[in-house]
């Protein structure tokens, strides 16, 4: 491990110091190296007097070498504040994370991306929502980012992991620890074909109150937060209050009144969320990150769905009747083939090719 890195570590395991009292450090003095090296009389003027004495007499650092272990590990990196590969995203939000702990992809990090949250106690049509509604998002282009907790969150992971897009999960433990343990085979994949993150250091246990604290990540990183069933206790409104804060755009699916899992999406409604019935509804809206999205190819006037789709117009029951697919995978499939101009929507629902 380089001194830099090792430096950034050690800033961070500064008790008392936090990621604001951290910044304006780095604001002052430039870099870690340089913190550690400034004696702490000169500290003083920036930070707490108990601050800087402990920054002046350096933490113990064995805490380094289980690290360094795990960055032997190909698929796992910490990115600092001060890297230039850093998310885009993050440096806009008001708190962003002093260290990224990455697991998977990191180029995932600055793709255009969607947060899509909502209840661990979800229904079944809440998770078949979330995860068509993440696979048309991801088959479009957009990153699916949610918080790998059960319901919703590992619906959504499950639709991203299926497109192109792919998928983010912002946990709110270390990287070494696997939360809840039921989504284990679910981490293994986003580590292999997505990506895992969090901003909390390696051993660090389920604590109730970094669940919240990683919120801010899941919608900072996002263009927009769709939320599927929350009620009106959710953590999920925490996300979408942050995303407003943050400049993001919210988005919220509508259900029935008697519903507690809807209630929590009725009150974002009438607070202005937009309501969507359909992943198209968000596409639109987030319309101006198509021009990153990967232009069409050649392969695509010749897929397999023309076969059963011509020129004249037809609804989706028939299309599927003669594809054999479901309504939901016909679904993404159009929507991808719309989004690259081969595919017209009717009105009435129905679809044509475009010659």
């Amino acid at each position: 491990m380089d001194a830099d890195l090792a430096s950034w570590l050690a800033l961070s395991q500064v008790s008392g110091l936090g990621n604001e009292g951290a910044r304006h450090l780095l604001l002052a003095f430039g870099s870690p190296i340089q913190i550690f090296a400034t004696p702490a009389h000169t500290l003083k003027q920036v930070v707490q007097p108990a601050v800087a004495e402990a920054i002046a007499q350096r933490c113990d650092e064995a805490f380094l070498a289980p690290v360094a272990a795990w960055l032997e590990d190909p698929l796992n990196s910490i990115i600092t504040l001060g890297d230039p590969g850093y998310p885009q995203a993050l440096l806009n939000i008001p708190d962003p994370p002093l260290l990224l702990y990455l697991k998977g992809r990191r180029d995932l990090l600055d793709r255009p991306a969607l947060a899509i949250v909502g209840s661990r106690n979800a229904t079944a049509q809440g998770s078949s929502n979330a995860e068509a509604f993440a696979r048309a998002a991801s088959v479009a282009g957009l990153c699916v980012v949610s918080g790998m907790a059960h319901g919703i969150d590992a619906a959504a992971h499950r639709g991203g992991l299926e497109g192109q897009g792919s998928s983010i999960g912002v946990v709110g433990t270390g990287l070494d620890k696997i939360y809840p343990a039921a989504n284990r085979e679910l981490a293994h994949r986003l580590a292999q074909h997505g990506a895992l993150l969090s901003e909390f250091p390696l051993g660090t246990p389920p604590l109730a109150a970094n669940f919240p604290r990683r919120n801010r990540i899941i919608s900072g990183l996002s263009l927009g937060c769709l939320v599927v069933e929350a009620s009106l206790q959710s953590g999920s409104l925490i996300t979408a209050r942050m995303a407003l804060e943050q400049g993001r755009e919210v988005f919220a699916i509508p259900g029935s009144i008697h519903s507690p899992q809807s209630k929590g999406c009725h009150h974002l409604i009438k607070q202005g969320a937009k309501l969507v019935e359909s992943a198209q509804d968000i596409l639109e809206e987030l319309g101006h990150f198509a021009a990153r999205s990967p232009a069409p190819d050649k392969a695509q006037e010749t897929h397999p769905l023309f076969e059963h789709l011509g020129f004249d117009p037809v609804g989706l029951d028939s299309l599927s009747q003669r594809s054999g697919l479901t309504i939901e995978a016909l679904s993404a499939i159009l929507l991808q083939l719309e989004l690259e101009g081969c595919v017209a929507t009717l009105p009435g629902g129905f679809y044509q090719r475009v010659a």
